[in-house]
């Protein structure tokens, strides 16, 4: 039996039940594609799940504001998938008509669709013959062929795809890619895959070579950089504090933040006394102040690293455009500021 037969023979006795897996409603599927870009199943779905109860039709989502579904949204990270998947509900609700493009050709033009995206809602909703190549597909077809090319070099990237697209069930194309993937997510795992019960364990190029651990091969990751941010935890007699929000391209745009001071590196109790802060929200007040976290708390960004400390603000009345605290938790926030705020009690105040 060929290695197409004996992927889509394990998949249909071993794939989980998922609700994406029980439609062709394109918006469904696309919803879930996108959510699960860069995110795991187990975290992906209660999302997806929270997403189509709130926004059961693409022209729910279009209609919420970004803020509504940034605070969804919220947790998930890598928050551009977010505003992408806005601004593409909103081009197929009121440009489209409420329907999606039908094959991956004009799928790939949507905002925030890749090669990836639009071959998976083209082959699942629309069963066009579109081979998917996401990181499961890659570690399973470079184990299996023994294949060492970069997946993330540009000819890695045309090589996979390029086996891919030969490989693919031309009948069940939408069968073919949901298998292959979840072949790669629960069975030829990253980590210590169980190659004694895999069905392709008699063929796999990495099993015969003992290469398993060493595929697939991945060149290595931009430098990453080092970044210190203190945030000012602003709380006057009023009970009301202050939020920014970030508008600069960069990481969490449209997110809210405390008002947010970068020094060039981690900053002691005296050291913030001496912080220039002009131009910032201290600029013209009066205040007492005092150190939340004396140790950094780490926050790791795929590109860069973020050794935080959090400076708690007194003072008596905070400028008109504070916030009252009781409506904190109203406001999108980064998963950072998210988990300060549950840690720091503010109804203590």
């Amino acid at each position: 039996m060929d290695f197409k037969n004996k992927l889509t023979n394990w998949y249909s006795d071993n794939k989980r039940s998922l609700p994406w897996r029980n439609t062709k409603n394109p918006y469904y599927i696309w919803l879930s594609e996108i959510i699960l870009q860069q995110t795991q199943v187990k975290q992906g779905l209660p999302y997806y799940e929270a997403f189509i109860k709130q926004y059961p039709t693409v022209f729910d989502l279009a209609n919420a504001s970004e803020e509504e579904v940034l605070k969804l949204w919220q947790g998930l990270g890598y928050y551009s998938r977010a505003r992408n998947l806005h601004t593409t509900a909103k081009h197929v609700a009121f440009e489209l008509d409420g329907r999606f493009p039908n094959n991956y050709k004009d799928l790939l033009k949507l905002k925030g669709v890749g090669d990836y995206t639009a071959s998976a809602v083209a082959s699942i909703a629309f069963n066009e013959v579109a081979a998917v190549v996401d990181g499961n597909v890659y570690r399973v077809l470079s184990r299996y062929y023994g294949i060492k090319t970069p997946i993330n070099s540009t000819d890695g990237i045309k090589e996979f795809k390029k086996l891919a697209s030969n490989l693919i069930d031309k009948e069940q194309p939408a069968n073919f890619n949901q298998a292959i993937m979840e072949f790669g997510a629960t069975q030829c795992k990253p980590k210590n895959p169980n190659c004694t019960i895999c069905p392709l364990n008699e063929s796999c190029m990495a099993l015969q070579k003992n290469m398993i651990e060493f595929l697939p091969v991945k060149l290595k990751k931009t430098k990453v950089k080092t970044r210190f941010f203190n945030f000012l935890v602003c709380i006057d007699n009023n009970k009301n504090t202050l939020l920014e929000k970030r508008t600069s391209k960069g990481i969490w745009q449209n997110l809210y933040q405390f008002p947010l001071i970068e020094s060039n590196k981690s900053l002691s109790s005296e050291e913030f006394h001496l912080l220039n802060i002009k131009d910032s929200v201290l600029e013209n007040l009066n205040f007492d102040y005092s150190l939340y976290n004396i140790e950094d708390k780490v926050h790791k960004l795929s590109h860069q690293h973020l050794y935080t400390k959090f400076w708690v603000i007194e003072t008596k009345e905070l400028p008109k455009k504070s916030i009252a605290i009781k409506e904190i938790k109203k406001y999108p926030v980064p998963v950072l500021i998210s988990s300060f705020i549950d840690a720091f009690n503010f109804n203590d105040l």
